[in-house]
């Protein structure tokens, strides 16, 4: 997908993965990448603030290549996730509820890599945002290797089943490239605005 040049929709994105590495080198690959780029298009990271498996491989490419780093973690983190200390602003807060807030208030999409039981929770409660018309924000699953197949099956069969229904859609994007995210998220955010504009202009007409 071709890069365009980015709006200020996308200033800043909210990256959720694994603090652990994971047994597939493209998992580790993809999140040096995914750093490269957000540094070379001028785009802020938002994380979780350690500096252990695929959390610290993103932060510290972000830092490497001079781009923009903010880690936002619990207390009861800081040793076992190992804070980054060299990140430009880090906030220390005092749980995971707060944690979660400030890194939806501070990102304008959300990129999920592989990672764990942490990792899908903070996915799906964005989903269920969404879902809910809470925000518009771009919410992107990066499906490297077919990591995250098995839980995009779950919500084609919670489809089916009829739990996702059809005016309550889960909206989300599906990239497979790293170089799609950032194209992708700016699509989603422009056509966001743009609905955003329509449904205001329609309330005034009303």
């Amino acid at each position: 997908m071709k890069m365009d040049k980015l709006t200020p929709l996308v200033r800043s994105v909210c990256v959720y993965c694994g603090s652990s590495p994971g047994n597939d080198p493209r998992f580790e690959a993809t999140a040096q990448r995914l750093g490269e780029i957000f540094a070379a298009h001028g785009v802020g990271l938002v994380y979780g603030g350690g500096s252990n498996g695929l959390m610290g491989t993103v932060a510290r490419t972000v830092l490497n290549n001079d781009g923009h780093v903010t880690g936002i973690i619990p207390e009861f983190l800081q040793q076992k996730e190992r804070m980054l200390k060299e990140a430009q602003e880090l906030l220390v807060v005092p749980d995971m509820h707060t944690r979660k807030r400030l890194m939806f208030e501070k990102a304008d999409a959300f990129v999920a890599l592989p990672g764990g039981i942490g990792t899908l929770e903070e996915l799906v409660e964005q989903l269920t945002w969404v879902q809910l018309g809470r925000h518009r924000k771009p919410v992107l699953i990066l499906d490297i290797g077919g990591f995250w197949r098995p839980l995009l099956g779950l919500l084609e069969h919670m489809r089916e089943r009829g739990f996702i229904r059809s005016d309550m859609e889960v909206r989300y994007l599906v990239a497979e490239k790293v170089e799609d995210v950032l194209p992708m998220l700016e699509a989603s955010a422009k056509r966001a605005a743009q609905e955003g504009l329509a449904t205001a202009a329609l309330d005034e007409r009303l």
